[in-house]
Protein backbone atom coordinates (compact mmCIF):
# COMPACT_ATOMS: atom_id res chain seq x y z
CA UNK A 1 0.00 0.00 0.00
CA UNK A 2 1.69 3.47 -0.62
CA UNK A 3 2.20 5.72 2.00
CA UNK A 4 -0.28 8.23 0.69
CA UNK A 5 -3.55 5.58 0.82
CA UNK A 6 -2.00 4.50 4.18
CA UNK A 7 -2.58 8.21 5.34
CA UNK A 8 -5.78 8.64 3.63
CA UNK A 9 -7.00 5.71 5.74
CA UNK A 10 -5.74 6.72 8.96
CA UNK A 11 -7.12 10.02 8.34
CA UNK A 12 -10.82 7.99 8.10
CA UNK A 13 -10.16 5.98 11.15
CA UNK A 14 -9.05 9.35 12.95
CA UNK A 15 -12.28 10.92 11.20
CA UNK A 16 -14.43 7.83 12.96
CA UNK A 17 -13.44 8.53 16.42
CA UNK A 18 -13.53 12.56 16.40
CA UNK A 19 -17.30 12.40 16.62
CA UNK A 20 -17.49 16.50 16.74
CA UNK A 21 -14.84 17.08 14.19
CA UNK A 22 -12.68 19.33 16.03
CA UNK A 23 -9.37 17.96 15.29
CA UNK A 24 -8.67 15.77 18.16
CA UNK A 25 -10.52 13.08 19.88
CA UNK A 26 -11.42 13.56 23.49
CA UNK A 27 -13.78 11.49 26.02
CA UNK A 28 -16.45 13.48 24.57
CA UNK A 29 -16.49 11.68 22.11
CA UNK A 30 -17.34 8.98 23.07
CA UNK A 31 -19.96 10.08 24.79
CA UNK A 32 -21.25 11.62 21.48
CA UNK A 33 -21.45 8.22 20.39
CA UNK A 34 -23.33 6.72 22.82
CA UNK A 35 -25.76 9.45 23.00
CA UNK A 36 -26.38 9.23 19.37
CA UNK A 37 -26.58 5.08 19.34
CA UNK A 38 -28.89 5.65 22.47
CA UNK A 39 -31.43 7.96 20.14
CA UNK A 40 -31.20 5.92 17.41
CA UNK A 41 -32.52 2.59 19.48
CA UNK A 42 -34.40 5.02 21.17
CA UNK A 43 -33.15 3.51 24.59
CA UNK A 44 -32.97 6.09 27.64
CA UNK A 45 -29.50 6.75 29.26
CA UNK A 46 -30.65 5.77 32.48
CA UNK A 47 -31.86 2.11 31.56
CA UNK A 48 -29.75 -0.49 31.76
CA UNK A 49 -28.57 -0.60 28.54
CA UNK A 50 -28.11 2.87 28.08
CA UNK A 51 -25.77 3.11 31.74
CA UNK A 52 -23.55 -0.01 29.90
CA UNK A 53 -23.11 1.91 26.70
CA UNK A 54 -21.71 4.94 28.77
CA UNK A 55 -19.80 2.47 30.95
CA UNK A 56 -18.68 0.88 27.80
CA UNK A 57 -17.40 4.13 26.12
CA UNK A 58 -15.67 5.53 29.09
CA UNK A 59 -13.76 2.38 29.06
CA UNK A 60 -13.20 2.42 25.73
CA UNK A 61 -12.14 6.51 25.74
CA UNK A 62 -9.85 5.50 29.15
CA UNK A 63 -8.05 2.96 27.22
CA UNK A 64 -7.57 4.84 23.86
CA UNK A 65 -5.87 7.60 26.19
CA UNK A 66 -3.56 5.57 28.19
CA UNK A 67 -2.09 4.19 24.72
CA UNK A 68 -2.44 7.54 22.96
CA UNK A 69 -2.20 10.76 24.87
CA UNK A 70 1.30 11.48 24.72
CA UNK A 71 1.15 14.66 26.57
CA UNK A 72 -1.82 13.67 29.14
CA UNK A 73 -3.65 16.71 28.14
CA UNK A 74 -6.98 14.33 28.19
CA UNK A 75 -6.88 15.00 23.91
CA UNK A 76 -5.67 12.77 21.32
CA UNK A 77 -4.29 14.78 18.33
CA UNK A 78 -4.22 13.40 14.93
CA UNK A 79 -0.23 13.27 15.34
CA UNK A 80 -0.86 10.92 18.73
CA UNK A 81 -3.85 8.80 16.84
CA UNK A 82 -1.05 7.87 13.77
CA UNK A 83 1.94 7.70 15.66
CA UNK A 84 1.21 6.26 18.81
CA UNK A 85 -1.95 4.47 19.38
CA UNK A 86 -2.14 2.73 15.65
CA UNK A 87 1.20 1.37 15.38
CA UNK A 88 1.12 0.13 19.42
CA UNK A 89 -2.23 -1.09 18.62
CA UNK A 90 -0.98 -2.53 15.05
CA UNK A 91 1.78 -4.28 17.22
CA UNK A 92 -0.74 -5.98 19.17
CA UNK A 93 -4.37 -5.89 17.74
CA UNK A 94 -5.77 -8.31 20.42
CA UNK A 95 -4.85 -4.99 23.21
CA UNK A 96 -7.40 -3.04 20.86
CA UNK A 97 -9.69 -5.74 20.88
CA UNK A 98 -9.85 -5.74 24.69
CA UNK A 99 -9.99 -2.00 24.64
CA UNK A 100 -13.07 -1.85 22.85
CA UNK A 101 -15.03 -4.83 24.22
CA UNK A 102 -17.00 -3.00 26.80
CA UNK A 103 -18.36 -0.45 24.15
CA UNK A 104 -19.06 -2.45 21.51
CA UNK A 105 -20.94 -5.90 23.55
CA UNK A 106 -23.32 -2.49 25.36
CA UNK A 107 -23.64 -0.92 21.39
CA UNK A 108 -24.70 -4.73 20.07
CA UNK A 109 -26.89 -4.87 23.28
CA UNK A 110 -28.44 -1.59 22.19
CA UNK A 111 -29.23 -2.95 18.73
CA UNK A 112 -30.24 -5.81 19.67
CA UNK A 113 -33.95 -6.02 19.62
CA UNK A 114 -35.13 -9.34 21.01
CA UNK A 115 -32.90 -9.65 23.44
CA UNK A 116 -30.55 -12.77 21.74
CA UNK A 117 -27.28 -10.66 22.28
CA UNK A 118 -27.06 -10.40 18.50
CA UNK A 119 -27.81 -7.80 16.27
CA UNK A 120 -29.59 -7.64 12.56
CA UNK A 121 -27.53 -6.92 10.02
CA UNK A 122 -29.49 -4.07 9.47
CA UNK A 123 -29.45 -2.71 13.09
CA UNK A 124 -25.55 -3.76 12.73
CA UNK A 125 -25.12 -1.36 9.46
CA UNK A 126 -27.22 1.33 11.45
CA UNK A 127 -24.62 1.05 14.78
CA UNK A 128 -21.58 1.43 12.03
CA UNK A 129 -23.55 4.66 10.59
CA UNK A 130 -23.97 6.37 13.70
CA UNK A 131 -20.21 5.75 14.55
CA UNK A 132 -18.89 7.28 11.77
CA UNK A 133 -18.89 5.04 8.93
CA UNK A 134 -20.31 6.12 5.31
CA UNK A 135 -23.55 4.06 4.85
CA UNK A 136 -22.87 2.35 2.04
CA UNK A 137 -19.60 0.86 3.79
CA UNK A 138 -21.74 0.60 6.57
CA UNK A 139 -24.08 -1.38 4.77
CA UNK A 140 -21.53 -4.32 3.03
CA UNK A 141 -19.28 -3.96 6.30
CA UNK A 142 -22.29 -5.11 8.17
CA UNK A 143 -23.14 -7.93 5.77
CA UNK A 144 -19.49 -9.07 5.88
CA UNK A 145 -19.63 -9.45 9.22
CA UNK A 146 -22.10 -12.02 9.23
CA UNK A 147 -19.92 -14.79 8.68
CA UNK A 148 -22.10 -18.04 9.08
CA UNK A 149 -25.25 -16.23 7.31
CA UNK A 150 -27.99 -16.26 9.95
CA UNK A 151 -28.49 -12.64 9.67
CA UNK A 152 -27.00 -12.18 13.03
CA UNK A 153 -24.43 -10.68 14.51
CA UNK A 154 -22.82 -10.77 17.43
CA UNK A 155 -19.77 -9.89 19.82
CA UNK A 156 -17.29 -12.73 18.69
CA UNK A 157 -17.92 -11.11 14.97
CA UNK A 158 -17.36 -7.75 15.36
CA UNK A 159 -14.89 -7.09 18.24
CA UNK A 160 -12.15 -8.76 16.18
CA UNK A 161 -13.55 -6.90 12.90
CA UNK A 162 -13.67 -3.57 14.95
CA UNK A 163 -9.43 -4.24 15.81
CA UNK A 164 -8.72 -5.21 12.12
CA UNK A 165 -10.27 -2.00 10.98
CA UNK A 166 -8.39 0.36 13.44
CA UNK A 167 -4.87 -1.63 13.24
CA UNK A 168 -4.26 -0.79 9.10
CA UNK A 169 -1.32 -2.50 8.17
CA UNK A 170 0.89 0.31 6.00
Amino acid sequence: MVSSEYEHRIADRFATFDQDGNGYIDREDFNVAAKALLTEFATTARSDKGQALYAGAEAFWQGMAGIADRDGDQRITRDEFVGGALKRLRDNPDRFAEIARPFLHAAIDVADQDGDGRATVEDTARVLTILGVGEDIAQAAAAALDTDGDGRIGEAEIVPAFARYFTVPE
